[in-house]
């Protein structure tokens, strides 16, 4: 992308012989949102500070609006106060012996810029985070998500062309944080920012983010939108991080594919005796009834309340280690049985073998 408000080309860092981050190339445009999704220590904040200047590359380089920033090869590393970006941080990291316009103005204050266009700039970035009227306030007079639209006000300040948000929700308590991804996602939006956002949280991830970057032991294992993470998902690990179902290995037998090493059939489909294929069981492929014949036989294994109703794990009767999730209204309690229909138009699978929804359906026995 040769426009891209920041790119990076095979970006990698060792700690001596360990490598953290193993060859990351990401070009992001002007006015989106990556975001950079992975459990601890897949190298998703190492990734964001090596953008930030904070970490020097062992290799490759990395580029903000077409200017390289950072570059291995050449030895070339601008500090972070050379790449005209701002950051949001876990904590805030706001001065707790400021006013909140102090806090939002000493960035200025630090390029060395007058006291009058330091007074007219801050004020309009409170302005445009709805906080104009809290300026003389101090942070700890402040709501959690009044004390994050200050360290935003304070990271755009300057204008600058990219935003870094190093895990900004993570210390709120759950409701708050659910309400502010919302909020904070059309914050982004009004302001037309460019920003990399750090979460291990994929609803945080799906909500902002334009495109996000699943990254699993310092790669990035796919990179896409949210539709095409959820509709299709690369490898079993993205399926399985993003919690789109459950993952199984079928076999080709007799016309039939088999949940492998068991009795059990899954779906018609045309196939060679012996093929092997890994598939991703959406929770909406998913129906649930009682144990009866054409539907599967399956245990609960645990049950969880979410908003829509309770997610529930639950163990197919025959085959080993196969753990599908599925939506219940009803509270399901670890032990009980239950019947399963399965959508085969719904399956997804990876690698070379597909399943078409015009293929003949299969009733269990």
């Amino acid at each position: 992308m040769t426009d891209a408000a920041v790119s990076t080309a095979g970006l990698e860092l060792h700690y001596g012989a360990t490598p953290v981050l193993k060859g990351i190339d990401v070009a992001l445009g002007k006015g989106k949102t990556l975001a950079l999704l992975g459990p601890s220590g897949c190298g998703k904040t190492t990734l964001l500070r090596l953008v930030a200047g904070l970490l020097s590359p062992s290799k490759g380089s990395v580029s903000i609006a077409g200017h390289p920033v950072a570059d291995a090869a050449t030895g070339l590393f601008a500090p972070p106060e050379k790449r005209n970006l701002g950051m949001v941080f876990q904590d805030y990291a706001l001065w707790p012996h400021m006013t909140v316009g102090g806090n939002v103005s000493f960035p200025l204050e630090m390029r060395g810029i007058g006291r009058a266009e330091r007074e007219l700039r801050t004020k309009r970035a409170l302005e445009r985070v709805g906080l104009a009227a809290l300026a003389d306030r101090r942070p700890s007079d402040l709501s959690g998500g009044q004390q994050q639209r200050v360290a935003i006000a304070r990271a755009i300040v300057a204008e600058p062309q990219l935003i870094l948000f190093d895990e900004p929700l993570s210390n709120l308590d759950r409701e708050l944080r659910e309400n502010m991804v919302g909020e904070l996602a059309e914050l982004i939006a009004t302001l037309g920012l460019t920003a990399i956002y750090v979460t291990h949280d994929h609803s945080e991830a799906l909500t902002l983010a334009d495109e996000v970057a699943v990254m699993r032991g310092g790669l990035i294992e796919q990179l896409a939108t949210p539709d095409v993470l959820i509709d299709q998902p690369a490898t079993p690990d993205v399926a399985d991080f993003l919690r789109l179902g459950g993952v199984a290995e079928l076999e080709h037998r007799d016309g039939l594919w088999f949940f492998r090493g068991s009795d059990v059939a899954l779906l018609r489909h045309r196939g060679q005796p012996g093929d092997i294929a890994q598939v991703l069981i959406p929770t909406n492929a998913i129906t649930l009834g009682d144990i009866a014949p054409g539907r599967l036989a399956a245990t609960v294994l645990r049950s969880q309340f979410r908003g829509d109703g309770h997610l529930a794990s639950i163990s197919i009767v025959g085959p080993a280690n196969v753990e599908l999730q599925v939506l219940s209204r009803t509270k399901l309690r670890p032990g009980e049985g239950v019947g399963l229909s399965i959508d085969p138009a719904r399956i997804r699978s990876f690698g070379k073998t597909t399943f078409s929804s015009t293929e003949e359906t299969f009733e269990h026995a």
